[in-house]
């Protein structure tokens, strides 16, 4: 799907310089297409080049979050044309079926699909390129990991047990596929009073923490539960651009820092490993 030169990812159609994310959950419903955009918004407001890949085939929502109004074009038959929003190139199955059109395909036309969104979309020069993988560590998830050795993961999960046990496979993928992980985000950490400033931890406290120390990476933070950040996401307004003074966007902005911080490089050498010992647990 790509090549490295001078420590770049070249695409049939871009370069990617600093950094291919994936950004997986063990379950649905923690908010990961949601830190995706935002995310992807914050590196862009830091003078990055961004690209969203969204990778959830058949759970696609990266079209409605991000506010995405122009439609996909193609040049000479072929180059798939990513429109645009908030500055961010974004290429989403979402693109080419209405919103509440069901995708049935199996793994085969998934994989095809990757490939096409990788080779074939007009990326140009990225900075960074994010990837919202479908939740959990089934075939796609897994295809992904396998033919992007250089992509990092990037873990979100909610302060409760269940969705960190389940958080927990995907690190356990990852080091099977000498995948590394960029660090763990942690959704939904506690509600705050806007009358009195009480927050009140809702799913827990710890489990960001925790899955962390259990995947032998850093928590990059902690992002309150916030009505505001879901009606955002539901009107195709990101709450880093509706409400930039929040302390949630904020929390946004500081990890993007932390992204950004690493200047990282790719490695020519590193390339596409099978899983071993058998499948990984579903």
């Amino acid at each position: 799907m790509y090549k490295i030169k001078d420590e770049v990812i070249k695409l049939e159609n871009g370069t990617i310089n600093e950094g291919l994310i994936a950004i997986a959950s063990g379950k649905g419903g923690v908010g990961k297409s949601t830190i995706t955009v935002n995310l992807a918004i914050t590196l862009a407001e830091a003078g990055k080049r961004v690209g969203i890949l969204d990778a959830d085939i058949h759970g696609f929502s990266i079209p409605r979050i991000i506010g995405l109004k122009d439609e996909t074009k193609v040049r000479d038959e072929k180059i798939i044309m990513p429109p645009e929003s908030f500055g961010i190139k974004v290429i989403s199955m979402g693109s080419f079926v209405g919103e509440r059109n069901p995708v049935v395909w199996r793994a085969p036309l998934l994989s095809g699909t990757l490939q096409q969104f990788m080779q074939d979309v007009e990326w140009g020069a990225l900075d960074y390129l994010l990837l919202d993988l479908p939740p959990g560590t089934g075939d796609m998830a897994l295809d992904i990991m396998q033919k992007l050795p250089h992509a990092e993961i990037l873990v979100v999960t909610t302060p409760q047990p269940t969705a960190v046990n389940v958080a927990g496979r995907i690190g356990k993928v990852a080091e099977r596929l000498d995948i590394d992980i960029l660090g763990v985000i942690e959704n939904m950490s506690y509600f705050q009073c806007s009358d009195c400033g009480n927050k009140e931890y809702i799913f827990g406290q710890g489990g960001g923490i925790e899955l962390a120390e259990e995947l032998n990476t850093d928590l990059l933070g902690q992002l309150p539960l916030d009505p505001i950040a879901r009606q955002g996401s539901d009107a195709g307004l990101p709450i880093v651009k509706d409400k930039p003074e929040l302390e949630i966007s904020n929390v946004y902005k500081d990890i993007s820092n932390k992204i950004i911080s690493r200047n990282s490089k790719f490695d020519p050498d590193k390339k596409p490993i099978a899983l071993q010992n058998g499948p990984a647990c579903h």
